[in-house]
This record gives C-alpha cells, structure tokens and sequence, in this order.
C-alpha cells in the first residue's frame, strides 16, 4: 500500500513540525505557503496565499489523502481571523474540490477560544463553545464550515501553544509582570511539538482505519494557576523583582481536558509546563 499523502495549508511552525514528523514516517507531504522556501526540506512545495481566491498555480496534481488546514492571522482583529480561518478556509476546500480531489479526512486546527468559560471550570469536548470575544466566535464558525465540508472532519482545539521561539510569557517574567493570585487565573498550554504530535497522531490512527471523533482539545495534563506558573518561572530565571501594577492579562479562566485524546492512545511528550519550559531553559533543540 502506498504511503499515505497530505496537504497542510498554512504550513508554518506547527505545521512544519507535523510535515516533518509525517516525512520521517514516508509520506509524501505537500506544504502550502507564502514563502516555499521557509519549508522544511522534502516538503513540496505550493507557493500559494491562503487570501487570494485563485488556485495556486503549484497545486499538487493526483490524489490527496489528508488535508490540515493550520492558517495564522495576518492581522489580530476580526477581519484578519475571518480572513484567516472563514475566507482562506473555504479557498481551500474549494481548490481541492475543483481538483477533483477527495481526502479521506480533513483536520482543522482550531483553539480553545471557542470557550468562553471564566470561572476555572473544567472544560472538555462536549462542554457549551459559546465565546464572548470576536476570536473564538469566529473560530467556532470556521469549525462549523469545516465539519459542514462534506469530506470527513476532525476539529483540533489547541491550548496555548509554547516553545522555542513563543516564549512570550517568559519574556514577561524577565521584565518583571506579575499576574493576579485570588481568584486563581487558570491557563492551559501545549508544547509546539506535542501540538504537532497529536495532529500526526490522529492522521496516522486515521490511516489505520482507527475512528476518529469531530473535535479533541490539544492540551497537556496539567492546566495551572498562572500565578503559579509565574512564581515558578521566576525562581528559575532567578527574577526577584516584578510590579504589581504591570501584569500579565488573561480574559478567561478555565481548565482543558485532554481525556478524548488520550483515551485514543496519545500522550504529551511535556506532561505539564515544567517539563516544557525546562527544555527551553535547557535550550533542548527538542
């Protein structure tokens, strides 16, 4: 049987980092992006712009098994997210309907924005997705557009993803925020490469002709009070001085559960922040 073939639309961090972990496992990986040169080696290459409506000249001719729609907003209000996740999503699904192409599955990388809880509850796949901001508003109708497809969908609803090269937060510390202690602000984050491990999981399990449900929360273990997080980060980057009147600013307080997922067999490689952020003190290529 031939390997499997794929096409991540919005071929970025997260998505590089999956076309890598599929290209070690032999399938052929097809990246769209701005900048093909950007991508990782072995990775065809589209040069194509997820906001133009035509269909990019490099579109792979053939079958497509998987497609991963992985965009990020050129502008953080709500017309770029539109543009981003509404608009640069049914571009795609049309070129690949127009291509005559007919994937097995399609996984779109959502975030748990669509939540709008704020009170530390715990949340998981079934929990009410009813946003009060414009971001996971949006978020939610790009899901809707990819489950209404047509072609068999997964929603991935990751957490906040950190790793080399988003290390916002401890940049934060450094610079002496500090973050509300009662009540506790809860926060939930993945590591970029657990992010792009269970994406890899799922299309592999998927290839296996596991079944797959509609949406899974990209989260570690451990969601956690920011706060703690902070005092955590401070001793090791050895801060001993922050202002209360420069805080770090969350709008939600909530905890993901990644119990789907791990009932489908995945395990985070970063269980909690700590094992994740002592990598990159470490500065771990991992």
């Amino acid at each position: 049987m031939a390997a499997p073939s794929i096409l991540i639309a919005g071929c970025g961090d997260i998505g590089g980092r999956l076309a890598s972990r599929l290209l070690s496992e032999g399938w052929t990986v097809h990246g769209l992006r701005r900048n093909p040169a950007k991508l990782p080696a072995g990775v065809r290459g589209v040069n194509g712009d997820l906001f133009d409506a035509r269909i990019p000249g490099q579109w792979p001719e053939g079958r497509i098994d998987y497609l991963v729609y992985c965009a990020t907003p050129s502008e953080r209000d709500e017309a770029g997210y539109r543009a981003a996740y509404v608009q640069g999503l049914r571009h795609v699904l049309g070129w690949v309907e127009r291509s005559g192409q007919k994937p097995r599955r399609f996984l779109f990388v959502s975030s748990s924005s669509v939540y709008g809880q704020q009170h530390g509850e715990w949340v998981d796949e079934a929990s009410p997705a009813e946003a009060t901001g414009f971001s996971g508003q949006v978020m939610r109708e790009a899901e809707q557009v990819a489950l209404g497809s047509g072609v068999p969908a997964s929603v991935v609803r990751l957490t906040g993803i950190y790793g080399p090269g988003r290390s916002d937060l401890m940049n934060r510390v450094r610079q002496g925020y500090s973050v509300a202690v009662d009540p506790p602000v809860y926060g939930n984050r993945i590591h970029a490469d657990d992010a792009a491990g269970l994406l890899a999981f799922l299309l592999q399990a998927d290839a296996r002709g596991v079944a797959l449900d509609d949406v899974y929360i990209g989260v570690d273990d451990a969601p956690a009070p920011l706060a703690e997080v902070v005092d955590w980060m401070r001793e090791r980057l050895g801060v001993t001085q922050w202002s209360e009147e420069h805080s770090v600013r969350r709008a939600g307080s909530k905890r993901c559960s990644n119990a789907r997922a791990r009932a489908q067999g995945w395990v985070p490689r970063y269980a909690s922040y700590k094992e994740g952020y002592e990598a990159m003190l470490a500065g771990s290529p991992d």
